[in-house]
């Protein structure tokens, strides 16, 4: 049987891949994912690159029907029979609860269990420090460059305003994690 990452990968490229610069992030992110991999138990990493490959699914137009991606990527991911794990952390990347409030969607992502976890702070910190082509960014480089496209009004705007301290918090631990697991 495949590894899931294989799959992801797989998936990720088919449904992915026409979207551009949106693949070129997904690649970087899934690479970077292998970076942390030492920051979650030997038995995640697969899990965590396989959660990196799917994480912006739900931007692909035949699944986006809400047009929320973390939402509709898990969605789609828990329709397929993915992993439970790998569907929650699709659902929950890189601050969603906080988007899902402004967006008036947070009932809907309840549906998804969420789970602070090394998991969820490796695969956060892999995405956001990646930048839209594939830049590798810090934290503070990508939150910037995020907050540069939209407007004050804007949800995304609004969620990193809030959340950016938060997610940070989770960056910093996957971080540490990384550190102490390099060997010395």
């Amino acid at each position: 049987m495949d590894s899931d990452s294989s799959a992801a990968a797989a998936l990720a490229e088919n449904l992915v891949k026409p979207l551009g610069r949106r693949w070129e992030h997904v690649q970087a992110v899934a690479a970077r994912a292998h970076e942390l991999r030492r920051a979650v138990a030997p038995e995640d990493e697969d899990t965590l690159i396989a959660a990196a490959w799917l994480h912006d699914l739900g931007y692909a137009p035949e699944i986006g029907h809400t047009r929320f991606h973390p939402l509709d990527g898990a969605r789609y991911l828990r329709d397929q029979h993915w992993p439970e794990v790998i569907v929650n952390l699709v659902a929950h990347h890189s601050g969603a609860r906080y988007e899902a409030a402004e967006r008036g969607l947070s009932d809907e992502l309840a549906e998804f269990p969420f789970q602070d976890s090394p998991l969820l702070d490796a695969l956060v910190t892999a995405d956001l420090t990646t930048g839209p082509a594939g830049e590798r960014f810090t934290y503070d480089e990508r939150m910037d460059e995020i907050l540069s496209r939209y407007q004050p009004d804007d949800p995304v705007h609004r969620t990193w305003t809030k959340a950016r301290p938060v997610i940070g918090a989770a960056v910093a631990r996957a971080e540490r994690r990384l550190a102490a697991a390099q060997p010395r």
